[in-house]
């Protein structure tokens, strides 16, 4: 990123640029049967070469830091039937009150979700109710709508008996899958859409380039003494809306919830090697944790006035850019003179070509859809190359997208 870019020159990147010929028959609608026998497209030094997912710890530069989100897809869609017989979807996108993840889980009695509601019309007031067998238990939980914004509804769910909430959403909800795959969840998805790492409920999709991980493939990168460190971002379901505007500054990203630890500034400040992450959602783990320290240095009498935040064209605004050391000591600094162990933060990052990298030296990630917001992240990292790794991709059968093959991308 030039030190003169901004987001009026956003309006100058056309999506139509970030497009490319997707068929339906190249998207895998299922995993394969072993996680690690995918196939791995390596980019580095300007060339490709096609290997298997296994093979990932021969082709890591020595002394790498993995970095994974360890967040657990929640059975987020909740299916009611009125007494005419309509049939509402009710898909929990991120707690409302609490506001706080883990603490809305715990809820015995009651708790509301901010969600999208399917045949929403069909619902113009009164309480959905249905009833559960939980482990032999009757469950009778309830939904109110509490206010309507298009696509935004605040819903209060109550249940008695007093179960937790994470409890009753894991026998009563559906697990969401990406949509683009036309089907309906299967039992087999429950197990192959979450990571073997995965551990922080929160996300309504996965962070899918970490699909790929095995417990064998951890066992060899132990064997070859690399270090791995885990962090939390709530995939949110803007994750999969498309980018609707002609240019870029027209679309507005989504907010997501990372929850920024101690642990994670620490190991990030001593670690001398690169640092891959895995996934995108770790990127915009990272990069966030970077312009939040930013924040801290330039102002630290105004820091976290208004809620920890990092708003959409925040890295292209920003002046008297900071060293990442800089920033990730000073955040450091600030939580132990709280005495905080971790941070909630919430982050509208979107990251594009003209982006300059403060965090990561490299990459793991799926293929992504045409004329998408992660797609712009790939292209920031790799400029036009994305054109020609895209196309080798589809010329050698790669599968793409959610369930299908993976990248090594290393500068």
């Amino acid at each position: 990123m030039s030190e003169n870019f901004n987001h009026i020159q956003a309006a100058q990147l056309a999506i139509s640029d970030f497009n490319y010929p997707l068929t339906d028959e190249k998207i895998a609608k299922y995993p394969l049967p072993q996680r690690d026998q995918s196939k791995l497209l390596v980019w580095k030094g300007q060339q490709i070469s096609d290997q298997h997912f296994y093979d990932l710890p021969d082709l890591l530069p020595a002394g790498s830091l993995l970095l994974f989100n360890n967040t657990r897809v929640i059975r987020a869609r909740l299916m009611f039937e009125k007494e005419t017989g309509a049939r509402i979807e009710i898909f929990c996108l991120d707690p409302h009150h609490p506001a706080d993840y883990q603490l809305s889980f715990q809820q015995t009695g009651e708790c509301s979700w901010n969600c999208m509601v399917g045949n929403l019309k069909k619902w113009k007031e009164g309480k959905l109710t249905r009833t559960l067998d939980i482990n032999g238990q009757t469950v009778v939980l309830s939904a109110e709508k509490i206010s309507s914004n298009g696509k935004n509804n605040q819903i209060r769910f109550s249940w008695t008996p007093e179960i937790e909430f994470a409890r009753l959403i894991e026998q009563a909800g559906q697990l969401p899958i990406p949509p683009y795959l036309n089907r309906e969840t299967e039992q087999s998805d429950l197990q192959s859409y979450q990571t073997v790492y995965s551990k922080i409920k929160g996300s309504v999709a996965a962070p899918t380039a970490g699909l790929h991980f095995t417990e064998e493939v951890f066992e060899r990168l132990r064997a070859r003494n690399f270090q791995t460190e885990e962090l939390t971002l709530h995939v949110g379901a803007g994750t999969f809306q498309p980018v609707k505007s002609e240019t870029i500054d027209g679309h507005e990203m989504h907010a997501e919830q990372l929850i920024l630890t101690r642990q994670i500034l620490e190991r990030l400040l001593t670690h001398q090697g690169p640092r891959i992450a895995v996934g995108t959602t770790t990127i915009r783990t990272l990069e966030s944790i970077f312009w939040l320290g930013q924040q801290l240095v330039n102002d630290p009498e105004n820091f976290g006035r208004n809620g920890l935040k990092v708003s959409q064209w925040e890295p292209y605004q920003a002046t008297n850019r900071v060293s990442l050391h800089e920033s990730l000591q000073a955040l450091l600094s600030w939580m132990k003179s709280k005495q905080l162990d971790q941070l909630a933060v919430s982050t509208q990052i979107i990251i594009m070509p003209g982006y300059k990298f403060a965090v990561i030296d490299g990459m793991l990630t799926n293929f992504h859809q045409p004329q998408s917001t992660l797609l712009l992240l790939i292209a920031a990292f790799l400029g036009d190359n994305w054109k020609t790794i895209y196309k080798h991709a589809l010329q050698n059968n790669y599968r793409f997208l959610s369930y299908g093959d993976s990248n090594l991308y290393l500068k």
